[in-house]
């Protein structure tokens, strides 16, 4: 019996690998089947989708911090503003929480449905076996009986109905012979209670008794009268038991029988190790003497050049100290004036006639050049600046004599940056790699390298995630496949947005014209349909007059701190006005007569009606620039000298705005290229909100956050 119990100790211990929960690495807690199939702890899934929750609904990436200075204000409605705005109020999330999410254990995208949570099965048979392993893990422990008065007693079986655990006393007293607690349930001392029943998690009265062959899950009857399973084939949970401990049970055996095979196999792994090991070693020092011979090179070239330049500076050097030298000489009492003087002190007529014409030449020549000032050479080095573009480019892409596999290509259409990076790529079919590499770093002002960060993936895309604001980063990806490496890719450059991205919907209430404007289910898309309404009452009008804009504003409000949204405007919008307001300014816009919001009134609307340029202010609470027609029109200042022509850009495919609350500043942006557009002051005393407004034909679609869902894998492709 006792050399049983080791063996079994032995056994329970060498599984400890399989009893490791992927996301936190310790045993399972209360584990949980994903859908995939592998397990994960109950508080780990909690955290993961509270995690993307938080990701896709935060205002900026620090939502959980309570010292956030990006705080969530609800949308005023009309008879609401002044209340609403003060300081501390907060709305709930209208957004759907998150129920899609990778498994960390095959980092496949699983979706847990309407029910999240609750809608999965609970691993009772993974949770008994940790249980024995804990339990082995400390033999010398003994479990306490919970009933017992102090002190406990260690506890001899424990009750699957009590959920409890007992001494042989107090067993007898809870327990009392002829009572039904006397037909309870019991094993030995554990901690693990588990339900006798399995019930079902989406009908929780019903029990399971039935196998679902194409979900691979168990069932209840209801789920297959008119659940999600009621079209799929099912079997009994004895014939699916009695099947997969069959399949189980001859698995095993199989297993056992091939013990020798598989020491043999280890026996040769191990060898194939060392020899990696040797191999590895011997490649790295053959690589360290290729460098070393380049390295060679370089001194080589660099000793010549810097001779070359030396030699050349000191022949400058020579000719200036001459030529200073003879400028020397011109100074009175030096040099050549000075011997002139001496000459000229001669009285022997035929003496001086000797001496001085040859004297007269010299002083002849350094007063022609005393005119004419030239250096003796050249300052400038600029023939002497060696050219390395074009080597620094080779040995960027300095590789392996011939990896067998092309280098995949960033595609720079769909690689964007806005809450997170996107990156995609793409490898020639012939060669498809079995995993990829993402390399990212950030890039300085002062252009210093840094150390690249490394991520793997499986398929050709991925999304990066805690990026610094208002910085460049760059991106390369290699591929892999099986032990052999591709170069990398070319650097894909992407400039994140100055401040982080701040999330929010439209808003249905505040303003909003239902009868002029159409929104979407999702609230991120708003169209202008203002001229049906017009058409059909084109019999009773008989003058013409100005038609107002539809105003629309974020459900959410801004009051301290660096925000960043973006949206796009379709091109066949007639125009568009978007920007922000304070809500003050949104209740004098919501109750002011029409024509008071008539664009020949409206002070920042980009006409050139005349009035802005004498209303123009530079501290209002709001901030509108207009887009149409396929362009984007910087407001007018009375500063500004600029023509109309210059004021008129082309539309950005995409456009952001950029609020420093705490400085109050507004700026726009071209989210191609993550270039300011246009920005100016604004008066940020009261709560602001993102603002929008149409006229005419007009479309705006809000960016949609980039999340884990844009992942990719390639059973999906």
């Amino acid at each position: 019996m006792e050399g049983d119990g080791s063996d079994s100790l032995v056994t329970i211990k060498n599984i400890e690998r399989e009893l490791i929960c992927p996301a936190c690495k310790e045993l399972f807690t209360h584990p949980l089947i994903l859908p995939c199939q592998h397990s994960i702890c109950h508080k780990c899934v909690k955290e993961l989708l509270l995690m993307l929750d938080d990701s896709f609904n935060d205002v900026g990436s620090d939502n959980s911090n309570q010292s956030s200075p990006r705080l969530r204000f609800p949308s005023p409605s009309v008879d609401k503003i002044d209340r609403i705005s003060r300081p501390g109020w907060k709305r709930n999330s209208l957004t759907p929480r998150t129920t899609t999410f990778p498994c960390p254990g095959c980092e496949h995208d699983v979706d847990l449905g309407e029910r999240g949570i609750n809608g999965l099965f609970r691993n009772f048979t993974l949770e008994t076996i940790v249980e024995r392993y804990r339990q082995a893990a400390r033999a010398a422990t003994a479990i306490m009986c919970d009933l017992c008065k102090p002190p406990p007693q260690e506890s001899t079986k424990s009750c699957m109905d009590c959920s409890a655990s007992y001494c042989n006393e107090c067993f007898k007293i809870y327990h009392p012979w002829g009572t039904v607690k006397a037909q309870h349930e019991y094993v030995g001392p554990t901690t693990n209670f588990r339900p006798k029943i399995l019930m079902c998690p989406e009908h929780e009265t019903e029990r399971i008794n039935m196998y679902c062959e194409l979900c691979k899950r168990p069932v209840c009857h209801l789920c297959k009268l008119g659940g999600n399973h009621s079209n799929h084939r099912v079997t009994t949970m004895s014939s699916a038991y009695k099947t997969l401990k069959e399949k189980l049970s001859k698995d095993i055996d199989y297993l056992i029988g091939k013990e020798s095979q598989v020491k043999s196999q280890i026996s040769e792994l191990n060898l194939l190790m060392k020899e990696t090991e040797c191999n590895g070693e011997r490649a790295k020092e053959e690589a360290i003497t290729h460098f070393e011979k380049l390295f060679e090179v370089l001194e080589e070239r660099k000793s010549s050049v810097l001779k070359a330049i030396d030699a050349s500076k000191k022949l400058r050097l020579d000719k200036f100290q001459t030529q200073m030298e003879e400028y020397q000489g011109l100074l009175e009492n030096n040099g050549l004036v000075g011997y002139a003087q001496e000459v000229l002190k001669e009285t022997d007529q035929s003496c001086f006639v000797q001496t001085a014409k040859q004297l007269h030449l010299r002083i002849q020549k350094a007063t022609e050049s005393l005119k004419s000032f030239r250096p003796a050479a050249q300052t400038s080095f600029e023939d002497y600046v060696v050219n390395t573009s074009k080597q620094t480019e080779l040995l960027g892409e300095l590789s392996f004599f011939s990896s067998g596999i092309d280098v995949p290509e960033i595609n720079e259409e769909q690689s964007k940056v806005y809450n997170n990076a996107l990156i995609n790529w793409h490898h020639p079919e012939k060669d498809k790699a079995d995993s990829y590499v993402l390399e990212y770093r950030k890039i300085n002002k002062d252009e210093e390298m840094l150390s690249w960060n490394e991520v793997e993936v499986c398929g050709t895309s991925k999304v990066i995630s805690d990026l610094e604001s208002n910085v460049n980063y760059a991106f390369r990806v290699r591929a892999y496949k099986g032990s052999i490496c591709s170069p990398c890719s070319r650097e894909l450059i992407l400039h994140t947005p100055p401040a982080p991205v701040f999330s929010f919907l439209f808003d249905e209430k505040c303003g909003y014209n239902n009868e002029h404007l159409l929104l979407n289910l999702k609230r991120d898309r708003v169209e202008s349909r203002a001229g049906f309404n017009l058409l059909l009452a084109a019999e009773r009008i008989q003058v013409g007059y100005y038609t107002s804009l539809d105003y629309i504003i974020g459900d959410v409000g801004i009051t301290k701190g660096k925000h960043f949204w973006a949206f796009r405007v379709e091109p066949y919008s007639y125009m568009v006005k978007v920007g922000v307001a304070s809500s003050d300014k949104l209740q004098e816009w919501l109750r002011s007569p029409r024509d008071a919001v008539s664009p020949r009134y409206e002070q920042d609307s980009g006409h050139d009606s005349g009035s802005e340029d004498t209303c123009f202010d530079s501290s209002q609470p709001f901030t509108l620039v207009t887009i149409g027609m396929k362009k984007f029109f910087i407001p007018k200042s009375p500063t500004s000298s600029n023509e109309p022509e210059n004021r008129v850009l082309p539309m950005p495919t995409s456009i952001g705005v950029f609020l420093d609350y705490d400085k109050g500043k507004v700026g726009f942006y071209d989210m191609d290229h993550m270039k300011c557009l246009y920005e100016r002051q604004v008066d940020c005393s009261h709560t602001m909100y993102p603002a929008f407004a149409l006229m005419g034909s007009g479309g705006i679609q809000l960016e949609e956050s980039i999340t884990a869902k844009y992942l990719e894998y390639q059973e999906n492709m």
